[in-house]
C-alpha cells in the first residue's frame, strides 16, 4: 500500500494538525517501558504511570490496548466466488465456497468476517447433497454451527449465498486509506459526466469482508477463484490467471479468475470496467497494464519498466518473482495512493498520463509507487504480516524499494533525494506522534499506516544494509524469503534469518529501531590540537521515552582538497568523545559521510567548512545541506557564489533546491544572479527547475519577468505554464486575462488548480461560470484546493449570484465520498461567513452531522 494519494500535497497541513490536535492533553499521557532487551521479541508492556510532576513529551501517545495476532481457531484454505452486480442498488449477489479446516483443536463452529450482508442461505457441501446449516448473524459476524466438531485432519466445505451492501455501512476510513468499505460502484448509472463506469475493490487492511465472507485476518492464506459476471463491453481482472471467459444468453460474460498460490485474505481483488490492456511480458509470464482507453498510446511508458524490475528485484533478493502473472490497472476515485493485490496491482487514476503529461514525471511522480507495489509481492503477499502490529514487515521494506530502484536506476542522487524526502517526511511526523516501528498497542489497525511504518522503516533497513555491507543485506533477505515463504511472519523472523545469515547477534539493533520509539538527535563539535581531532557527540533526546542508540558511522576527515580520511566509530553513549589523528587543522570534520543516520543533527561547522562540504560533497544530500545550513547567508559573495554553482549542477534537484534558496535574492551582483535564474527558466532541460526558477523570479524584488511568464504559459510542460499562471496572479498585466482564458478548457490538473487560483484573486462573475463548468472534470484529489478558490472567487461576485455555487459546495461538504473533498467544500463555504452570516448555522449543522473523526477534529479545532 502507498501511503498517501498522489496529490495531497495542500493537504499535509492539515494532516499534521489533526495529529498535533489529536495528540493534545498530553498530562495525561504515561511513559512506555523500554522494549524487552531478551533474545525473544516480546510485545511492549502497557505503559507505566508517569511520576508525579514528570514533562510528558507532546508526541508520547495515550496509553493504548494490547493487539497480538488473531488467535486462529479455523483455517480458509480455499474461497470460490461467483458474484454479480446490481449497478442500480451497488450491491453484490454473491455465492461463496469456503473450504476451510480446524487449525489444532477441533471446532463445532465457525466465525467469519462478513459485513453488512443480506446472508440467504447457508449449507454445508456434501458429496451427494447440502445440507442446511443454522447460523448467528450480526451484521459484522456470521457464525455458522457445524453439523459435528471437526478435527484439523479433514477439511469441510461451507456455501452462503448473499447480498452484499457496502454503501450501506458506516464511514470509516484512515489518511493513508480513506474509506474501508471494500467495494466501489464507480459512476454505476452513467450519470456523471468524463467518469468511466467502473467497480473495484479494497481489502486493506479488513475490508475485503465487505463483499465476500471470511476470516478477514493477515494470518491467513487461501487460494480462490472469482466467478465474476459484468456485462460484455466490460474488462475484468483479478487475481492469478484468466482461465475461462464465457459468453451468456442474457448478453453478459462470465470471466473466471484462479489463483493457485495461497495469499492473505485482504489481497483479494476484483475490477470491472472498460479499460485498454496493453500486454507485455516477463520470462515467459504475463505483465499487464490495464488503462482508460484514452490513455492506451501511453501505457507502456508510463508501466513499461515493469519487466526490468522483476528482473532487478528478482536477481537481488535471489527468489524470482513468485507468481503466474502481473498486472496493473489505474481506476477513478480510488481510496489509496495503490494496492499490492496479489498479481494485481490497483493503482489510483492519477497515474495515467497524457503524452504532455509524460514531460512533467519523474520518479516520485509515477516509477516509485510502481517498484513500491511491485516489491511487496515478495515483501507483503509472499512473506505476509501476522499482524497488523507488525506491518513494517510489508511497509519498510516497500518503500525501500524505492530507494533501491532508484540507486539502480538513476544513480546515488537520486536515491540521495530518496533518502532525503523520506527522513524529512518521518521527522515531520515525530513532531507529533513517536512509536515503536512494530507496535503490539495501538488504538485502530489503520493508525500503522504513518511515516513511521514506511519511511522510518525503509531508512532503518538502510542503516541495516550499510552496517552488515551488501552482501550481507541481500543474502539475509533471500534466507528470510526462502525460510518463510508463503507464511505469516513476526519481526522475530526477520532477525533470526539475519543472525543465522551473519553470524552476529543483532538484538541491540532490532530492538532500538524496531521495537523501541524515537530517534537519536545529536548535537556534534570539533575542535582540532596537536595532530588530533576531538570530536565530541551528544545525544540530547528524552532518553526516559527513548533509547541510548548505538550507532555505528562513519566520520571523514578532510585535510586536504582531494580525498578524506574516514573512521569508522561506533557511538554506544549520552556523551562521548573520539579522537581521530590528523596532520593538518583539517578544512572539514563531516560526521556521518555516508549520510545513512535516521537522525536529527545539530553538527557545527563555520561557514567556511560547509562551502568547503559543497564543493566536495560525496553526493546530493551534502550538498542540499550546506545550502540550507547557508540559506540565510546569501548577501555574502562566497554563499551567493555557491549558489550560482549550483545553478549549474548536474543533478536537477540540486539546482531546484538552490532556486528555492534564491528567493527574495538580495545579495551581491543581483543583476548576474537574476540571469542565470532567467536562464534556467527559459532554458534549462528539466521542467521541474524550470518551474522552480519561475516561482523564484516571482519573488524577486524590482524584477519585470512578465515576457518570460507570458512566454512560459505556452512552455510544452504543465508545470511550467501553471507556474507562470501562478506568478501573473500576482501581477498580471494587460495582456495576462486573454492569454490565461485561452488555457480555460485544459486537460491538465497542474494547470486546472493554477487556473482556480488566478481566478480566484483576478477573476469575476465569468469565471464563476467556468468553477461550474469545469467541476465535473476536477480529480478528486484536486478538489480540496480547487474548492478553496472557488469559495474565495465567489467572495468577489455579487451575493444574489451565489446560489449554485453555494448548493453545489454544501452538497460536496455533506456527502462527498472522501473526507478531504468535504473539508475542501467547507473550508470553501466558510469563506463566505463574513458576507454571508446565515451560513453560520449550515456550517454548524455539517459540523453536526459529519461522522468521520478526522473531520469533527478538525471542525474541533475552529
Amino acid at each position: 500500500m502507498k501511503y498517501l494519494v498522489p496529490g495531497f500535497t495542500s493537504l499535509l497541513l492539515f494532516i499534521h494538525l489533526l495529529a498535533v490536535a489529536q495528540s493534545s492533553g498530553a498530562g495525561a499521557r504515561k511513559p512506555a517501558t523500554k522494549a524487552s532487551a531478551s533474545k525473544k521479541t516480546v510485545p511492549a508492556v502497557a505503559p507505566a504511570p508517569a511520576p508525579a510532576g514528570l514533562v510528558v513529551p507532546s508526541w508520547l501517545p495515550a496509553e493504548a490496548p494490547l493487539q497480538p495476532a488473531a488467535t486462529v481457531l479455523t483455517d480458509v484454505v480455499d474461497t470460490k466466488l461467483d458474484v454479480r452486480f446490481d449497478y442500480k442498488k451497488q450491491q453484490l449477489l454473491g455465492t461463496a465456497v469456503l473450504t476451510l479446516r480446524s487449525h489444532f483443536y477441533p471446532q463445532a463452529e465457525v466465525a467469519l468476517d462478513a459485513k453488512g450482508f443480506e446472508i440467504q442461505k447457508v449449507e454445508l457441501v456434501g458429496d451427494k447433497k447440502n445440507k442446511g446449516l443454522n447460523y448467528n448473524y450480526n451484521r459484522r459476524k456470521l457464525v455458522i454451527a457445524l453439523d459435528h466438531p471437526y478435527p484439523r485432519t479433514t477439511a469441510y466445505q461451507v456455501r452462503i449465498v448473499y447480498v452484499a451492501k457496502p454503501n450501506e455501512l458506516p464511514q470509516g476510513g484512515s489518511a493513508a486509506i480513506t474509506s474501508d468499505k471494500g467495494l466501489y460502484f464507480i459512476n454505476p448509472l452513467g450519470l456523471e459526466k468524463n467518469k468511466p463506469r467502473q467497480i473495484w475493490t479494497q481489502g486493506e487492511t479488513e475490508s475485503n469482508s465487505c463483499w465476500f465472507p471470511t476470516i478477514d485476518k493477515p494470518n491467513q492464506r487461501m487460494t480462490q477463484e472469482i466467478r465474476m459476471t459484468v456485462e460484455k463491453q466490460f474488462k475484468t481482472l483479478s487475481n492469478g490467471l484468466l482461465v475461462s471467459s464465457k459468453a451468456n444468453a442474457d448478453g453478459t460474460r462470465t470471466d473466471t479468475w484462479k489463483l493457485n498460490e495461497p495469499h492473505a485474505p485482504y489481497l483479494a481483488t476484483m475490477v470491472v470496467g472498460d479499460f485498454a490492456v496493453v500486454n507485455d511480458s516477463w520470462h515467459g509470464k504475463p505483465v499487464d497494464y490495464y488503462v482508460e482507453p484514452q490513455y492506451a498510446a501511453t501505457a507502456r511508458a508510463v508501466f513499461g519498466h515493469t519487466p526490468q524490475m522483476l528482473d532487478f528485484f528478482s536477481k537481488k533478493l535471489g527468489v524470482e518473482y513468485p507468481w503466474e502473472k502481473y498486472a496493473q490497472v489505474a481506476v477513478r476515485d480510488y481510496v489509496s495512493g495503490a494496492m499490492e493485490n496479489t498479481t494485481a496491482t490497483t493503482h489510483g487514476a492519477s497515474i495515467q498520463a497524457t503524452r504532455r503529461d509524460l514531460i512533467d514525471a519523474n520518479y516520485q511522480s509515477g516509477e516509485s509507487t510502481i517498484a513500491h507495489e511491485l516489491f511487496h509481492h515478495w515483501f507483503g503477499d509472499y512473506v505476509t504480516s501476522e499482524s497488523w502490529a507488525n506491518l513494517p514487515l510489508n511497509e519498510s521494506f516497500a518503500d525501500y524499494s524505492e530507494f533501491l530502484w532508484a540507486e539502480y536506476k538513476f544513480g546515488a542522487d537520486e536515491a540521495g533525494l530518496v533518502q532525503e524526502i523520506k527522513l524529512n517526511n518521518y521527522l515531520e511526523e515525530a513532531q507529533s506522534k513517536r512509536e515503536p516501528l512494530i507496535r503490539y498497542r495501538y488504538t485502530n489497525r489503520e493508525d500503522m499506516f504513518d511515516r513511521h511504518s514506511y519511511d522510518k522503516g525503509g531508512r532503518v533497513l538502510h542503516m541495516l544494509r550499510k552496517y552488515l555491507g551488501d552482501d550481507a543485506f541481500f543474502t539475509s533477505l533471500n534466507h528470510y524469503l526462502v525460510q518463510n515463504k508463503q507464511t505469516p511472519v513476526e519481526i522475530s523472523k526477520l532477525r533470526t534469518a539475519f543472525e543465522e545469515t551473519t553470524g552476529e547477534d543483532l538484538m541491540w539493533f532490532f530492538n532500538q529501531w524496531f521495537l523501541q520509539r524515537g530517534h537519536p538527535e545529536l548535537r556534534i563539535t570539533h575542535s582540532y590540537t596537536n595532530g588530533q581531532v576531538t570530536l565530541r557527540v551528544q545525544q540530547v533526546q528524552d532518553t526516559l521515552f527513548q533509547p541510548v542508540f548505538r550507532l555505528p558511522v562513519t566520520v571523514a576527515v578532510w585535510t586536504n582538497n582531494n580525498q578524506p580520511t574516514e573512521h569508522r566509530i561506533t557511538v554506544t553513549k549520552a556523551n562521548q568523545t573520539f579522537t581521530l589523528p590528523a596532520s593538518q587543522k583539517p578544512n572539514l570534520v563531516k560526521f556521518d559521510n555516508e549520510s545513512q543516520l535516521l537522525a536529527q543533527f545539530d553538527e557545527e561547522r563555520t561557514q567556511d567548512e560547509l562551502i568547503f562540504q559543497f564543493y566536495h560533497a560525496q553526493g546530493y544530500q551534502q550538498k542540499a545541506e550546506a545550502m540550507e545550513l547557508l540559506h540565510n547567508k546569501t548577501t555574502e559573495l562566497s554563499v551567493s557564489s555557491l549558489l550560482r554553482n549550483a545553478l549549474n549542477d548536474k543533478f536537477w534537484a540540486v539546482r531546484q533546491a538552490a532556486l528555492s534558496h534564491l528567493r527574495r535574492y538580495r545579495g551581491p551582483e543581483p543583476e548576474g544572479m537574476r540571469k542565470d535564474i532567467q536562464r534556467l527558466a527559459n532554458a534549462d532541460a528539466n521542467p521541474r527547475v524550470r518551474a522552480k526558477a519561475i516561482n523564484t523570479l516571482a519573488t524577486l524584488p524590482d524584477g519585470t519577468f512578465g515576457p518570460i511568464f507570458s512566454a512560459a504559459i505556452g512552455d510544452s510542460s504543465a508545470l511550467v505554464a501553471a507556474a507562470a499562471v501562478e506568478a501573473l496572479a500576482k501581477k498580471p498585466d494587460v495582456n495576462t486575462s486573454q492569454q490565461v482564458a485561452a488555457l480555460d478548457n485544459t486537460s491538465s490538473s497542474p494547470l486546472m488548480l493554477a487556473l482556480a487560483n488566478y481566478y480566484a484573486t483576478n477573476g469575476g462573475l465569468d469565471q464563476y461560470a467556468w468553477f461550474l463548468r469545469r467541476l465535473p472534470d476536477v480529480a478528486e484529489s484536486d478538489l480540496y484546493a480547487y474548492f478553496q478558490s472557488f469559495g474565495t472567487l465567489m467572495t468577489h461576485i455579487p451575493s444574489v449570484e451565489r446560489d449554485k455555487g453555494l448548493k453545489v459546495l454544501e452538497d460536496y461538504a455533506r456527502n462527498a465520498p472522501q473526507y478531504y473533498v468535504r473539508l475542501g467544500a467547507y473550508r470553501g463555504l466558510a469563506l463566505l461567513v463574513p458576507t454571508t452570516p446565515e451560513l453560520k448555522a449550515k456550517l454548524q449543522n455539517i459540523r453536526e452531522k459529519e461522522m468521520d473523526d478526522r473531520l469533527k477534529a478538525f471542525y474541533n479545532l475552529m
